[in-house]
């Protein structure tokens, strides 16, 4: 992925799942809802064996956008299924996209690919592999102990984007780590990624996720609608955002703030399940906010999306998209992961 393409509307395409700051246990009822549809696991074990046969020898997912970001996604995708991670008929390749992951991190800053976005949802994938993949079966015989572990990793990934929010002067995040400027969806993706880290046991400050909940406030109309950078000029429409907004908000646990409530409000009355321009990206931040704000809107919407996804999906499983199939076709997955549950970013 290029820094040009990550300058245009086409970043807006790598997006965020996350986890609650507090891990708090869930009944089973919520946890594993009904039975999961049969159009949902035959789609999604379609769409599991097209990630599975398009890897890369080196663990990696090409064609299209590529890197560390979309590495993460699809690694994701697997752990969401429900699986065994360790023994299941995919942990190879979960172990396969982990070391590619990890081995595009720079030792020294912990910073992942070329963009904040790889980072951030590279950085989510090592936060839920964390504990539930075993490190002792990561790395080659004679490898591993030349090699950093998932938890070093993570730390890593945390400590460089607590660092760069610290030189921000928003509080937030952009393309870069140095950036002076920030918006919506990177800082999303980020914010995410560090619920996910704290939830899975690493230290995350408070006044990290405060200064970045801040951000969204600021940047999130009385309306519910939320702009992308630069303050609340120019506000346009953007489902993707405000999904964005309304997951962000669940996650960190302020639900009491009215820009929740505001978003979501506005969320739930124009509920869309076409996924617009960026159809990917926005119905995978949507399936996540309604499923954290609204389970009854949620039920609904899952329902169309789940007709809508079956007359899209490829004969081979995969999902087109303008990025490339392996971006399109995590994203989509993920979107009915909601389903299964079966991971902590899934639970409310």
């Amino acid at each position: 992925m290029t820094a040009a393409n990550l300058r245009t509307p086409l970043a807006a395409l790598l997006l965020t799942l996350t986890a609650a700051s507090v891990c708090v246990a869930q009944s089973p009822e919520l946890r594993f809802g009904e039975t999961v549809p049969r159009d949902v696991r035959e789609m999604y074990d379609r769409g599991l064996r097209y990630l599975s046969e398009t890897q890369a020898e080196d663990g990696g997912w090409e064609g299209g956008q590529q890197g560390p970001g979309v590495d993460g996604l699809c690694v994701i995708a697997f752990l969401a299924s429900g699986e065994d991670p360790n023994f299941g008929i995919y942990s190879n390749q979960i172990r396969k996209g982990l070391r590619k992951i990890i081995g595009t991190q720079d030792p020294t800053t912990g910073y992942m690919g070329n963009s904040m976005y790889h980072h951030g949802f590279a950085m989510l994938a090592l936060a839920e592999a964390y504990g539930a993949v075993d490190d002792r079966n990561l790395w080659p015989p004679g490898d591993a102990s030349t090699q950093r572990s998932i938890g070093e990793a993570l730390e890593l990934a945390v400590r460089l984007a607590i660092t760069s929010q610290k030189k921000n002067s928003l509080g937030a995040w952009r393309y870069s780590p140095e950036a002076q400027d920030a918006d919506t969806s990177v800082s999303g993706s980020i914010l995410v990624g560090l619920l996910a880290a704290r939830n899975s046991g690493v230290e995350v400050p408070d006044e990290a996720i405060d200064r970045a909940i801040g951000y969204f406030k600021s940047m999130t109309a009385n309306n519910g609608q939320v702009a992308y950078a630069g303050g609340l000029g120019g506000l346009n429409e953007s489902i993707a955002r405000i999904s964005i907004a309304t997951l962000v908000y669940s996650i960190a646990r302020r639900q009491d703030l009215t820009q929740y409530a505001a978003a979501k409000t506005y969320l739930v009355d124009n509920m869309d399940t076409t996924g617009g321009h960026y159809k990917e990206y926005t119905l995978y931040y949507e399936a996540q906010a309604l499923f954290q704000g609204d389970g009854e809107a949620w039920e609904k919407w899952n329902k169309q999306l789940i007709r809508k996804l079956k007359t899209e999906q490829q004969e081979n499983g995969s999902f087109d998209g303008s990025y490339g199939k392996p971006l399109a076709t995590s994203m989509s997955l993920l979107a009915l992961a909601l389903n299964y549950r079966f991971l902590p970013i899934y639970e409310r």
